[in-house]
């Protein structure tokens, strides 16, 4: 870990003052809760935080677990990265400071997002001395909205690197409309945004197949290792209703589960970053399962890291992949040896792949181009090219069209071309065996 990042985490480590910035609240007194307001307050242990637009409730607890990991520049390079060169220098170089990471996930009035849902509660979390301060900040009813924007708008001001999961599609676009429905307060400027469902899905989803954080904490972050359980937890789907019942007068107990279930959300994507810090900061042979390897190392080649991408391959074949997955697996291998111009051993990959009627096609279309090119043998380039177009008709033309599989289409038109381009090459000086072949082919 570089000198910088471990001044940084050191600064981390240092106890927060636990307030907000003097601009967000005022001193003025809270006015009084009524008999419901002071319910809810005492079941979810929340104090009432005043601010220059009104006021809301706040919740604040501190949690051992998880703990503040030693941050890789590795895994940070490759959560930073997604596309924009300029952005991701940026990103990367907000994100080195740990000190300003916030951790967000929100509870919101409705699962489909648009103007008129509202996030009533907005948790929050960042390190502090070694483990993790959460502070949530509930709205009594939508009144508090404005309060709540503004203690949220300060605390961002404070750490705006945000990292979250699912954040990019569903809570920070949330919350941009919400602010810009009041035209009062600013969107808050983000100096990073680190969503880290997508390098989730890209490790896990062929293992776990879902990949909510909830199966995450199952199955990948052992839970109860860390200490927390996810028992009587709220579902997701009924945490709306529990809200518009509160607003209707009904009991302020089930929200006192909402407020739980997103601690423990918090928890959870803090415990989150942790393991992917782990795994993608591994620089050769990580450990874990087949299917998460093979995962990772799509993952990685999508990033540019061909040389990792590689090894957690090669290392997903040892640990043991299920057959049609191994068949993929060591066409990305030989695909990865092409690239590296070790053409004789990406064709030795190729032949293995022959017996395998997913991969048959495209394996005869990569041997007849090496016969061709490299080994200057046109009869063979043609018998694998011959084949090769035999194993594409044979796949069921219809359902690949139903299924969208044009690149199909384009491998029996370019396996026409090539076939078409060695006859004539062929013809003048070997006529009577090409009639032979023609012969067969039909």
């Amino acid at each position: 870990m570089a000198s910088a990042d471990k001044f940084s985490r050191l600064a981390a480590l240092r106890p927060a003052n636990g307030m907000a910035p003097r601009e967000a609240r005022t001193s003025a007194p809270a006015p009084a809760l009524d008999e419901h307001e002071s319910e809810l307050a005492r079941l979810i242990g929340a104090s009432v935080a005043r601010t220059k637009f009104g006021t809301h409730l706040s919740v604040s607890n501190w949690h051992s677990t998880p703990e503040l990991p030693d941050i890789s520049a590795a895994a940070l390079d490759l959560l930073c990265n997604h596309g924009d060169a300029v952005r991701c220098r940026k990103w990367r170089a907000a994100a080195e400071n740990p000190e300003k990471w916030l951790f967000l996930d929100t509870e919101t009035t409705g699962l489909a997002g648009g103007t008129g849902t509202y996030a009533f509660l907005v948790g929050i979390g960042w390190w502090d001395a070694g483990g993790l301060q959460v502070e949530q900040l509930v709205m009594r009813d939508f009144s508090d909205e404005y309060s709540l924007l503004t203690e949220l708008a300060a605390r961002i001001a404070e750490r705006p690197v945000l990292v979250t999961f699912n954040g990019k599609s569903f809570d920070w676009p949330l919350l941009e409309s919400r602010y810009l429905m009041t035209r009062t307060i600013r969107v808050p400027q983000l100096a990073a945004h680190l969503d880290l469902l997508h390098p989730a899905r890209a490790v896990w989803k062929l293992r776990l197949g879902s990949v909510r954080l909830v199966e995450l904490e199952r199955h990948v972050l052992d839970a109860p290792r860390l200490g927390w359980t996810r028992e009587d937890d709220v579902p997701s789907s009924q945490i709306p209703q529990f809200y518009f019942d509160y607003l209707r007068g009904g009991p302020a107990t089930p929200l006192a589960g909402v407020v739980r279930h997103n601690r423990m959300d918090l928890r959870g994507l803090a415990a989150l970053f942790g393991k992917l810090n782990s795994l993608l900061g591994t620089p050769h042979h990580p450990d874990g399962e087949g299917l998460d390897l093979f995962g990772l190392s799509r993952y990685l080649q999508r990033r540019g890291q061909a040389g990792r991408a590689e090894s957690a391959c090669a290392a997903a074949r040892d640990r043991g992949l299920p057959e049609p997955v191994d068949a993929q697996a060591l066409y990305q291998l030989a695909r990865m040896a092409k690239r590296r111009k070790e053409f004789a051993r990406a064709a030795e990959l190729f032949t293995e792949l022959l017996e395998d009627p997913q991969f048959c096609a495209a394996a005869c279309e990569e041997l007849a181009i090496f016969q061709q090119s490299r080994n200057k043998d046109p009869r063979k380039a043609l018998e694998f090219a011959r084949r090769g177009l035999r194993e594409a008709r044979r796949r069921n033309p219809g359902a690949m069209l139903r299924t969208g599989r044009t690149a199909e289409f384009s491998r029996m038109a370019r396996l026409e071309k090539r076939i078409a381009r060695l006859e004539a090459r062929l013809a003048p000086v070997d006529a009577p065996l090409l009639n032979r072949v023609r012969e067969a082919a039909r």
